[in-house]
């Protein structure tokens, strides 16, 4: 049991701090619900479009919608991506332009290479995720945004260390008290319960949530835990020559989608070629994810050499060992996909339940404020002698 001076410094740092945080909190939580379904709402409102009549000439490999996007636009492309489906469009991501925008992605037809459409609510997306992660503040994930959130994260963690603690049943038989919400109650007492029950029930999601999102915070955090998960020694980042432009490889990246098919990817689901950013980057990624795979972010992935198209690795999901498919598997564990379609439910309802939690702690810190006799008790009270 906390010692109860422990007890109360632990109790007034937890409200202090949540009091601090809550807003921020409430935000990127009610951000974080709104991208959980992000990849079926977008598959709803491009399914029109994201669609060409299946035809039986063959579909062109990455140099045909290289080269015939460039004669449509003067974006420079960062990635191509296929469905596996027949007849199912490309999809076009270009990358940043000078003013450190990103131009609407595009899907092309298969067959012959020809604009179907733009990607409709890539920018809402891409917008909510930037308020979410970065808060829309200058600099992206090497401004100012990154720290805050990151503090956030840890203040999360922090106040829900606490809670247990301050929670922490004394005796077996306050456990129902524990883990069932008195309805029946009002003010004061409501909120504390729906502060506290519903806080416990949250947990185990919320600790996967904040645990998973201080890989993107904090480098520090992100290299233990490769340190700690991964069963291979950290790779060197490709040198090499000064920017290159991926025009000129054209050719080549037919070669590497041949090579890429006849090392195990042909049966994938969707498969993704990153072009190398144009500066001294020298590696060419195809990250795919097969039929069979447990889930939508567990994905393969293929390195090439950028000049010669030479296969380097090859490193499939299934055969990675335990702590490598947990760190590849980052994003699916941070929004619930790991767990399918169920865990994306539950991860949403709790990142949206985050405004409640806000909520209570204003209204139970408001409670504990001395009140002001109103003019009526003043009036009823007796008289001094």
């Amino acid at each position: 049991m906390t010692p109860p001076p422990l007890r109360r410094l632990l109790f007034h740092a937890h409200s202090i701090a949540g009091l601090i945080v809550s807003l921020l909190l409430a935000l990127m939580g009610l951000t974080g619900a709104m991208l959980a379904f992000e990849d079926e709402i977008m598959a709803a409102l491009n399914a029109a479009t994201a669609q060409s009549a299946p035809r039986a000439e063959p579909t062109l490999g990455p140099a045909g919608i290289l080269t015939r996007t460039g004669r449509q636009t003067t974006h420079r492309i960062a990635s191509i991506s296929f469905a596996g489906e027949a007849g199912a469009a490309v999809h076009v991501r270009f990358a940043r332009g000078a003013d450190g925008e990103r131009p609407a992605g595009l899907y092309l037809d298969p067959y012959d290479g020809r604009v179907l459409a733009p990607v409709r609510g890539e920018e809402a997306f891409a917008l909510i995720r930037r308020l979410h992660r970065w808060l829309l503040l200058p600099g992206d994930g090497r401004g100012a945004g990154r720290t805050i959130t990151g503090a956030a994260a840890l203040s999360l963690l922090a106040l829900l260390v606490s809670g247990v603690i301050l929670r922490w049943p004394r005796k077996a038989s306050s456990l129902r008290l524990w883990l069932k919400p008195q309805l029946g109650l009002r003010g004061r007492g409501l909120h504390r319960s729906l502060h506290t029950v519903i806080g416990t029930w949250l947990l185990p999601i919320y600790l996967v949530i904040v645990l998973t999102g201080l890989w993107w915070s904090y480098d520090w955090y992100r290299a233990g835990a490769k340190w700690l998960l991964s069963s291979k020694a950290a790779a060197a980042k490709s040198g090499g020559d000064a920017g290159r432009d991926t025009a000129t490889d054209a050719a080549m990246l037919d070669g590497i989608w041949r090579t890429f098919l006849a090392s195990g990817g042909a049966g994938y689901v969707r498969a993704t070629l990153a072009l190398p950013d144009g500066g001294g980057e020298r590696m060419i990624h195809i990250r795919s994810v097969a039929r069979d795979a447990p889930h939508a972010y567990a994905r393969d992935e293929f390195r090439f050499d950028g000049r010669s198209g030479r296969l380097l690795s090859a490193e499939r999901y299934a055969a990675m060992a335990p702590g490598d498919k947990l760190l590849a598997s980052v994003f699916a564990l941070h929004s619930g996909r790991y767990l399918g379609p169920i865990g994306s439910l539950l991860f949403m309802l709790a990142a949206a339940m985050m405004p409640l939690f806000a909520f209570t702690g204003w209204m139970l810190y408001l409670s504990r404020l001395p009140r002001r006799p109103t003019a009526e008790a003043a009036e009823a009270a007796p008289a001094p002698k």
